[in-house]
């Protein structure tokens, strides 16, 4: 069974469409959704927790269908939006008063000691924080009540290096229970080059690809060569290319590079670029 699973998933809005998404984030694993701005993951997050209703298609949590089991399934669901919804005028301590109120497994011990391990000032009200501040008290109130998955937008934005490697360090200790799982979007793709077992590449609100990151790794290279050798492969081995001064980049599929050819590594996030630009 699958912590998450959505099947041919479709909501229309005017001038957008996200457009029979398919994905599965298997339990213990973390998964990447990546795109640039407008291309649909905040639009899958919220269909996914009900904020927004689908056009058609499903979504499954645990195996269970979300429609009849939203409520119960929230309880064992961590979130962090980009807009993190905690009333300005609160302090860290009266949010840990209304969650403890709001979720069954609300552990006050587990909440403090994330407060203090990211540095969130427990008596200041929320407005007064910065906005890297407040994405770690989301964070922390996200933990904090033994989620078996976690769902967060943009989490790491405003973050600085330090604090964003340290809660990535967080997530990777989640995902050390083979029963927890984390769907994340960012648009930091070296955030989720660190981190994913799985990326999915969104585009205008269609998906180019959902793969294990490694398998990504070895699939695809970056071949530099002449027009005239990059002449000489089948169609089918190249993704895209990029003319330089100094010959020919270009994006390929190593199994289909003959004997003898080398192509470098390349990038979760140079992958992407070359992908989007061959779909505009």
């Amino acid at each position: 069974m699958n912590a998450l699973e959505i099947k041919n998933l479709t909501k229309n809005y005017k001038g957008f469409r996200l457009d029979n998404l398919n994905l599965v984030l298997p339990y213990g694993c973390i998964l990447g959704l990546i795109g640039e701005n407008g291309a649909g993951k905040s639009t899958t997050i919220k269909l996914i927790l009900d904020m927004v209703k689908k056009d058609s298609g499903s979504v499954k949590i645990f195996g269970k269908d979300k429609r009849e089991n939203i409520c119960d399934l929230k309880q064992d669901i961590g979130v962090v939006l980009d807009d993190v919804g905690i009333p300005e005028c609160l302090n860290a301590k009266q949010v840990s008063k209304i969650m403890r109120n709001t979720f069954v497994n609300w552990n006050d011990s587990v909440y403090y000691d994330y407060l203090k391990k990211l540095s969130i000032p427990s008596d200041k009200c929320f407005h007064e924080y910065s906005r890297g501040m407040k994405m770690k008290l989301g964070i922390a109130v996200a933990l904090s009540h033994n989620p078996k998955l976690l769902i967060l937008d943009e989490a790491t934005s405003g973050l600085d290096p330090v604090i964003r490697d340290e809660i990535i360090d967080i997530f990777n200790e989640f995902t050390r229970d083979e029963n927890h799982s984390v769907l994340i979007s960012s648009h930091i793709v070296s955030d989720l080059e660190k981190i994913c077992d799985y990326i999915a590449f969104l585009h205008k609100g269609k998906l180019l690809l959902c793969e294990e990151k490694d398998a990504l790794i070895d699939q695809y290279g970056m071949l530099q060569c002449s027009e005239a050798q990059l002449s000489q492969l089948m169609p089918e081995a190249i993704i895209g290319k990029r003319v330089t001064p100094y010959g020919v980049q270009s994006l390929i599929r190593r199994n289909f590079l003959p004997t003898g050819w080398k192509a470098d590594k390349v990038g979760i996030e140079e992958l992407f670029i070359f992908m989007v630009k061959e779909n505009n």
